[in-house]
């Protein structure tokens, strides 16, 4: 077989609703397969994940299964990188569809644009046709659910920007900046692309790229993924010891539910044991909070107002910004306790 050109790494673990879809993306790729190879990095699956990706390993040489005993995706990364044949390497997840062109035009930005890593944008899609997963999914390509993040909501030219959503890199990348952290089990792909940046490198998200990602589509589920990227938040400026291992937005939830603690203490101490209009000064950011949520939740409603999804948006949004604010609380409370 000849070398492959890209090296295509997916870490994946439990994914047996998800991962032949990918495969099948993967086969119909307009992109050579005698050029490509892909690695499947699992954490050790407990379902039928291994299974699936076995039956096509026997019929189709260029796929690979390798088991991933640390599980968390920075070892699968990097176990993948070691093992990669190609000079391009595309992380890809198992949660997302890819159209035919998705590897060929990574591919045509990365050689075009004076770029370290190249990336697409995200089709945030919901999981179910419910109006609970449509809202959340709705929510987390708004930006008031998700600040600037320019990949959840797209741009019309190729644009420098601080990460894109998995990524397409020369392989010479990590030899130049270093593999994955293998301390962080959230945000490593942001903090691996700050550093390329950090150190004088380009990222860049580009237009015609695009690939569907598919939200959770619970609020439970919502709030514990969102909850463990707040804490992580934290945790990342720690173990890195920078703050600009991140983007500024991802400071803003913690700021948000520190107002929400100082907005409750005012309450009380104006209910109970007065105060002056100094106290009361402390509510006025939750209620403005609320109304710009409610504001923006009817607007989205109205886009659709047959599915009734009014309160749907309010839960999503105040779901999403406080679980993120509460995990960087205890974020900042894992790292005294670590320091102690």
């Amino acid at each position: 077989m000849k070398k492959p050109t890209v090296s295509i790494l997916i870490p994946c673990f439990n994914e047996e609703d998800f991962i032949e879809a990918v495969i099948q993306n993967i086969l119909e790729q307009d992109f050579p397969q005698e050029e490509m190879e892909v690695l499947f990095l699992d954490g050790m699956s407990t379902d039928k994940t291994v299974e699936i990706i076995s039956q096509y390993v026997e019929n189709q040489p260029f796929i690979r299964l390798i088991p991933n005993p640390e599980q968390f995706v920075p070892q699968a990364m990097n176990l993948g990188i070691e093992q990669a044949k190609g000079e391009i390497i595309i992380r890809l997840d198992a949660h997302a569809a890819y159209p035919k062109k998705y590897i060929s035009k990574l591919i045509y930005w990365l050689k075009k644009l004076p770029a370290e890593n190249v990336g697409g944008i995200w089709n945030i899609q919901p999981r179910s046709n419910s109006i609970k997963a449509k809202t959340i999914a709705r929510t987390l390509s708004h930006p008031i659910g998700v600040g600037n993040a320019l990949y959840r909501m797209g741009i019309s030219e190729p644009q420098e920007v601080d990460t894109v959503p998995f990524g397409c890199y020369p392989k010479t990348v990590f030899k130049k900046y270093g593999n994955y952290d293998i301390r962080l089990k959230r945000n490593q792909d942001i903090e691996l692309n700050k550093r390329i940046k950090r150190q004088g490198g380009k990222i860049f998200l580009v237009p015609d790229v695009e690939c569907t990602y598919f939200a959770r589509d619970t609020f439970k589920a919502l709030w514990k993924n969102n909850y463990g990227n707040g804490k992580w938040v934290i945790l990342t400026s720690w173990f890195t010891g920078t703050f600009d291992s991140l983007s500024i937005r991802h400071f803003v939830p913690l700021a948000f539910f520190a107002n929400v603690l100082l907005a409750i203490f005012a309450l009380i101490k104006v209910l109970f044991f007065g105060g002056s209009w100094l106290w009361q000064l402390l509510i006025f950011p939750i209620i403005f909070y609320s109304l710009i949520i409610g504001i923006v939740s009817a607007k989205l409603s109205f886009e659709n107002p047959k599915l009734g999804a009014f309160p749907y948006f309010l839960i999503s949004f105040f779901t999403l910004h406080l679980s993120y604010g509460i995990g960087s609380f205890v974020g900042i409370f894992s790292v005294l306790k670590n320091k102690k």
